[in-house]
């Protein structure tokens, strides 16, 4: 079957070999007589599903018993709600960096339930690195940073240490793209769509010494706690996103792991980095070094006839999801796990066919 060159930042690309699997188990679940789309969350079926999804991702992030995973609903936005809904209690503050869009909207919900605390921000040079130094309020109650920036295409190279101030970290568009200290992390969340499943799912990485920093009287369905103490199974689950996500988890477990993925995901994003440095007035892109994505490589062309003139031709080449993000303009190739090398190889070919034809 014909695969095109797939560089959207989410609904994004899945592994062939997952897609394979997943229109098999639509059809007849292994051998069940059902489609996993018609399974009971109650069933043993599912009640196996989801456990082996729950231990391959314990294993791909090396996971102590103390973290607990859960598959909730909502997004990445519901959690910038939920967790200081949580969280964030009377008398202290939240911190957040801002580093992006994603990480204003989750200091916005956070501001909606109590005092939060900007402790660094890039906001000045247009979000394009990720900031040098933190300064964290004496009265905080937790720290909050985006660990990948899909529409300025920053990433952190490295994790604040935080000493007894919970981390809690937005991975949704980075999550497995590499090896991490999970031991870093209070809270780590992620909606799936984009390097982790399809839409529907967000995982949750919660260390459970955070829920004695909780609040009291918390709605039920908002409490951490009824989800750990449920399995993730207190309403209904979405089950065909989480059979996915420990389809996707498999799979990166066959590759070799976090390590060896992390090793590609830097050759295919020097591919395209190499011709941002090799031609920068023609290709110029918007993040600085040392905060580069390896996920979502931004840039802007000379001009904006240019940039239209780039996504209608690579579009003929069957390169798809290369238009920047509405709010900043420009391009944007987003290279998840999932994309192929030869993806890759593809769109910096036709970066330097452009180049000699338009530079």
């Amino acid at each position: 079957m014909k695969r095109a060159h797939n560089f959207f930042a989410g609904p994004a690309i899945l592994p062939q070999e997952v897609l394979e699997e997943a229109s098999q188990g639509v059809k007849d679940l292994n051998g069940i007589g059902m489609s996993v789309l018609e399974i009971s969350h109650r069933s043993k079926f599912f009640e196996d599903i989801i456990n082996q999804a729950k231990e391959d991702i314990k294993e791909l992030l090396n996971l102590p018993d103390n973290y607990e995973v859960l598959f909730l609903q909502g997004g990445a936005s519901h959690q910038f709600a939920m967790i200081p809904y949580n969280f964030l209690v009377k008398g202290k503050k939240a911190n957040y960096v801002l580093t992006g869009s994603w990480s204003k909207k989750a200091l916005k919900e956070a501001s909606i339930l109590g005092e939060t605390y900007v402790s660094a921000t890039s906001e000045d040079t247009s979000f394009d690195r990720i900031p040098a130094s933190i300064d964290i309020s004496d009265d905080s109650c937790y720290l909050h940073i985006t660990s990948n920036n899909t529409i300025f295409g920053t990433q952190w190279a490295n994790y604040p240490d935080t000493g007894n101030v919970p981390l809690i970290c937005d991975m949704s568009s980075d999550i497995f793209c590499r090896p991490i200290d999970v031991k870093k992390f209070a809270l780590i969340y992620a909606g799936a769509q984009k390097n982790a499943g399809p839409a529907g799912a967000t995982i949750v990485i919660i260390r459970k010494d955070l829920l004695e920093n909780q609040n009291s009287n918390l709605n039920t369905l908002w409490n951490y706690e009824t989800h750990i103490k449920k399995n993730s199974m207190f309403n209904t689950p979405p089950v065909f996103a989480v059979y996915v996500i420990g389809l996707v988890a498999k799979w990166l477990k066959k590759q070799g792991g976090l390590e060896k993925i992390y090793g590609i995901n830097k050759e295919k994003a020097g591919l395209i980095y190499n011709l941002i440095d090799k031609y920068p007035d023609f290709f110029k892109g918007h993040a600085k070094e040392n905060s580069r994505s390896l996920m979502n490589i931004t840039m802007r062309l000379p001009n904006e006839d240019l940039e239209k003139l780039f996504v209608e031709e690579a579009s003929k080449n069957d390169m798809y999801g290369l238009k920047g993000h509405r709010e900043v303009g420009g391009l944007r190739a987003s290279m998840y796990n999932a994309l192929p090398m030869e993806s890759a190889k593809a769109l910096a070919e036709f970066m330097e066919d452009f180049y000699k034809r338009h530079g």
